[in-house]
């Protein structure tokens, strides 16, 4: 499978609005490995789990083939960005007790990356993997949405969607799974900041590409009159998945 750069157009605004994983999954994470001396973060996009890794982990190796995602990065004295595929990575064989992937296991050659986490992976390190759906706020605005994303952009979604919008329900552990906490992301956002994070979905700007027209304005007028002028609770599950190498 080939690179396909589905982000870099709208890296800035992604680094902006998309949202950010709980602490308390990071902090778990680092309570399940043996050691927390290195962790590697694939396909970082703009370093958001990177960062929150980087308050638990002496190192964090974050990778990323997207040269646009990375520029959006934020630097901290405990990361080092790569540009790099996740299937081929210059770490260290056995160099790494925590390999992480957050919501995007679905663009990988997913046999040449469990071959590769497994060479870098130590005995007793952890591999976990982790998506989100479609948010949830209220049931009138969330059918507006429902609608946005099948039937406006719909057919604009890469078939590797699909897998993520089953939670990567069949996704095949190479090692022993670990039990999972259940975990939420929950933000108050205003519409804007919604609007911004819809303008980040592949599908909008495959759209905005095919048909030379942003659908975001029209979508905006449906959704104003329900959403108001304060700030909403928009609330996405995690689905979580770990498993430990044999010691």
């Amino acid at each position: 499978m080939s690179f396909q750069d589905h982000f870099s157009n709208q890296s800035a605004a992604y680094a902006q609005f998309r949202p950010h994983y709980p602490a308390s999954l990071f902090t778990w994470l680092a309570q399940v490995v043996h050691n927390t001396g290195l962790a590697w973060d694939v396909a970082t996009g703009n370093g958001q789990a990177a960062l929150a890794l980087a308050e638990h982990f002496q190192q964090v190796v974050a990778t990323e083939p997207s040269a646009g995602q990375l520029a959006n990065a934020p630097s901290h004295p405990h990361i080092v960005y790569r540009q790099e595929a996740a299937e081929r990575s210059s770490l260290a064989a056995g160099s790494a007790d925590l390999i992480t992937v957050a919501q995007a296991l679905h663009w990988f050659d997913l046999d040449a990356f469990m071959a590769e986490a497994d060479r870098v992976l130590k005995p007793g390190g952890v591999l976990a993997i982790w998506c989100y759906e479609v948010f949830a706020t209220e049931p009138a605005i969330d059918a507006i949405v429902a609608d946005y994303y099948h039937h406006v952009v719909g057919a604009y979604w890469p078939p590797e969607r699909r897998w993520l919008e089953q939670g990567y329900a069949s996704l095949a552990m190479p090692y022993p799974r670990l039990p999972v906490p259940e975990l939420n992301m929950v933000l108050m956002w205003t519409l804007d900041a919604l609007i911004g994070y819809l303008g980040t979905w592949s599908a909008t700007q495959r759209y905005k590409e095919d048909k030379q027209h942003d659908p975001l304005p029209a979508l905006r007028k449906q959704l104003a009159p329900l959403w108001g002028d304060a700030p909403r609770r928009v609330s996405w599950p995690l689905r979580l998945h770990a498993c430990q190498k044999p010691a």
